[in-house]
Order: C-alpha cells, then structure tokens, then sequence
C-alpha cells in the first residue's frame, strides 16, 4: 500500500508522545533536562561542580563574570504497537490484517526516522516483543518482522497487554477490530487505557474494519460462521429491515469505543479498508502528530 512518495512526507511528520523513555537512550527528542546534545538552550551562571568545560570564556571576558552554557538533552521515546492478529482480522478483499501492517508501518518509519524506540508486540504471543530503533536499519527489521507475522487463532487482547513487559513510559498504539464479547459486551477497552494510563502511555486507538463491515452489500439469505469460533454458525436474512439493525447495533459498539476513549484521555480512530490509506495516514490521524 505504501510506495517510496510516501516516505518523504512521513518524514516530516513526528508522533506526539507526551511521556518520554526512563531509558538512557539517545534520540531526537529534547527533554527537559539538560545535557551534552549540540542544540543550544541558555545561559546561567556558574556554580561550584559545574563542568568547567561549559564555561562561555567569551562572556567571561566581556562581563568579567562566569557563564554556563546549557544544551537541551535528546532522549528516545517508546513507540509500542499491540497487534490483534487473530482470526477476524483475516476478513475482506484488502484484509483489516493487512490494513494493520500498513499502519504499523508507515508509523514505524514516523518514529524510526525520528530516532525513536519501537516495540511490537503480537498479541497472540505477548512474551515475544520485537525491538526495532536505529533510523532505516530498524525499520528494514521491523518491516521483515511484520511480513512473517501471521493469523492466530484464541487472542486475548486485554489480557495480553496487562501481561507485556518491560513496558517503559511512552505511546501506546493498539490496533484491532475489537470484535469480540469482552470488548462488545463488556467494558474491556476501558480497564486496557485505565492499565496504560497507569504505566504511563499515551494511548492511541485505532479500530480497524472492513469496507465489507461497514457498508453491507450482502442480499439474501445466508449462513454465517463465527470466525472466532467455527461451531458458531447463524442463519439470516439480508433484508432492508436487518441491514437497518446491524448497522446501528455496530454505530452503537464504536460510539460506546469512542466515548471510553474520550473519558480515559485516549485517542481513537475508526478506519476502515476502503478509505483512502494516504488521507488516513496524512489527514485522519493527524491529532497523534506533533
């Protein structure tokens, strides 16, 4: 989906991340401490322990009096990726798995290209975290990675984030269809934010669904099979009447996605596989940029 025109304008784009890394890791980031970096921040004045080696002899001699030059220290931030793979994203002409990947790349390369950590996690197989930094290197690795990645059957997608590790302050991005019970049902989606609020995430959420989805062009009578759960299986009829019910019990599920997003601080997106990838990457999201 994603060609080389891309690339220069997700260049100039940088992700909003308000929590910076505990690590000490470099990157293109000016934090609010001071450090060693080349880019100038001010002046104060020297005290005892100071490095002698930041002294500005120039104002010395002008102002007979010792001046500090101080420079703004540049530290990585965390860009983590939590991906659902499982059996429902294998849906659609051009896949909400493959909608997935593309999204994780070219947002990869935004923090990659800025010297930013990333980290992915499937969702299938949360103790296995794929670790990618260092500009094009890392994201050459990280585009390998998301090649072999694979659908999987049984994801527990809120579990699999409580149980993630090494989870260092940062951006968290999950992307998913969010089509199941805990998420339908239950109220899932609020206790993931509420758990990444607490580890100190900025937490982005993107929902992705098929074109199929959300403008429903089956008619007549079908059997459906649960693609979760194969033993699932349900008869209906494509009616006027039971397109009008489907489309607002899904109206429903995102407004009730959208509104815990709102309460708990995150961001959220509906995406689905037939809009237009480069107006969803350059105009959609554009509130996770800085």
């Amino acid at each position: 989906m994603i060609d080389g025109k891309y690339y220069d304008r997700l260049r100039r784009l940088t992700l909003a991340v308000d929590k910076k890394s505990n690590a000490a890791l470099l990157g293109s980031r000016k934090s609010v401490r001071k450090g060693s970096s080349a880019e100038f921040s001010d002046f104060r004045e020297y005290m005892p322990g100071d490095d002698i080696r930041s002294i500005d002899w120039n104002a010395y001699a002008r102002l007979d009096r010792l001046y500090i030059k101080e420079y703004m220290e540049e530290k990585e931030s965390r860009i983590t990726f939590f991906l659902d793979m499982s059996r429902s994203m294998d849906y659609g002409e051009y896949k909400k798995s493959e909608l997935l990947k593309d999204l994780t790349n070219a947002l990869a390369y935004v923090a990659l290209m800025h010297m930013d950590h990333v980290a992915a996690v499937d969702l299938s197989d949360p103790g296995r975290i794929y670790s990618a930094s260092g500009g094009m290197k890392g994201f050459r690795d990280i585009c390998a990675w998301l090649d072999r990645l694979d659908i999987t059957e049984g994801v527990d997608v809120a579990r699999s984030i409580r149980i993630t590790e090494n989870l260092q302050p940062g951006m968290s991005i999950i992307l998913s269809d969010f089509l199941s019970e805990e998420f339908v049902e239950g109220d899932a989606l609020e206790n993931i934010i509420k758990y990444l609020n607490y580890r100190k995430q900025k937490v982005v959420v993107l929902q992705l669904l098929a074109e199929e989805e959300t403008d429903i062009g089956l008619t007549g009578t079908h059997n459906l099979i649960d693609s979760e759960d194969k033993d699932r299986k349900l008869k209906v009829t494509m009616d006027a009447a039971s397109i009008k019910q489907y489309e607002d019990a899904l109206k429903e599920f995102t407004a009730k996605l959208k509104g815990c997003c709102k309460k708990y601080g995150a961001l959220y997106h509906l995406i689905n596989t037939g809009e237009n990838f480069d107006r969803v990457v350059f105009d959609e999201l554009r509130d996770i940029y800085e």
